[in-house]
Formats: C-alpha cells, sequence, structure tokens
C-alpha cells in the first residue's frame, strides 16, 4: 500500500510533526520556516543531518500530507517512530515552529492538541513546553 503511513527516523519523525504543524493553518510562512531551520541546527537530536536531507524530508511530508487522511498518517508515522523519550523533544520542536510567526489559529491549536495526544504529552508538560517557547520568542516591544 503505496500510501501507508511511512516508517521514519526519530530525525524525520521530527521534521514531519514540524512541517505538519506549519502547514496546519494553510501556508508555511518565512518565520515558521527559518524556524524549522534553526531547529535542525541547535537541537541535539538533529547533530549532523544534512540541510538537503531537511529539505527532502519536507517534501516526502507534504506528499503525505495531500494523500487520503495525509494529516492522520503523518501523525501515526511520527508517533510510532518516536521513542517515548523523545516525546517532549518534539513536541517542543513543534512549539518552537508554530508560535514563529507569533498568532496561533484554531487549526493550529488543534493540530497541537492532536499531536499532543499522538505524543502522550501530558498537561503540564506541555504548559511547561509552551511557555517556554512563549519565553524564547518575547521580544523587547511588549505585546
Amino acid at each position: 500500500m503505496a500510501d501507508a503511513a511511512p516508517r521514519l527516523t526519530p530525525q524525520e519523525a521530527v521534521i514531519y510533526l514540524m512541517v505538519m504543524a506549519s502547514a496546519s493553518d494553510g501556508r508555511m510562512s518565512e518565520k515558521e520556516l527559518r524556524s524549522i531551520g534553526r531547529v535542525v541546527r541547535s537541537f541535539p537530536l538533529f547533530s549532523g543531518a544534512d540541510e538537503q536531507g531537511l529539505v527532502d524530508t519536507a517534501e516526502a511530508c507534504g506528499k503525505l500530507m495531500s494523500s487520503e487522511a495525509g494529516l492522520h498518517k503523518v501523525l501515526t508515522a511520527a508517533a510510532t517512530s518516536l521513542p517515548a523519550h523523545l516525546g517532549e523533544t518534539a513536541y517542543a520542536a513543534v512549539i518552537d515552529v508554530i508560535t514563529a510567526d507569533e498568532g496561533l489559529d484554531m487549526t493550529e491549536i488543534r493540530v497541537l492538541e492532536l499531536i499532543r495526544t499522538a505524543l502522550n504529552i501530558g498537561d503540564d508538560g506541555a504548559a511547561a513546553i509552551e511557555r517556554s517557547a512563549k519565553a524564547r520568542h518575547m521580544t523587547v516591544e511588549a505585546v
């Protein structure tokens, strides 16, 4: 079955989740794209990753997302490919990307809930990760 959820490396799983979350509002902003690159360059999970591999993985994710039940397939592939101890790391990466453009719409919030559920992230853990991301994205100007 060509459209089955693929087996991913843990790094690919996190990239799939970041791409899916970024695209959930119908667009991927430049800030979100830069944030994906920053996460790949800075998270130890991605040490040794190459930029071309990131592009290829993001394109594969886009193709899977555009298939029938694509969102479900991305969630399933990511959740089954990630070791449990990397769930919060993956959620932190997603939060960094999705908060990069300083606004969340209802679709993005719903996707975050789906990711939290798929990765078994508890409310307390999710709140701490979200608060930390908010602090990292603060600017001098008050919001």
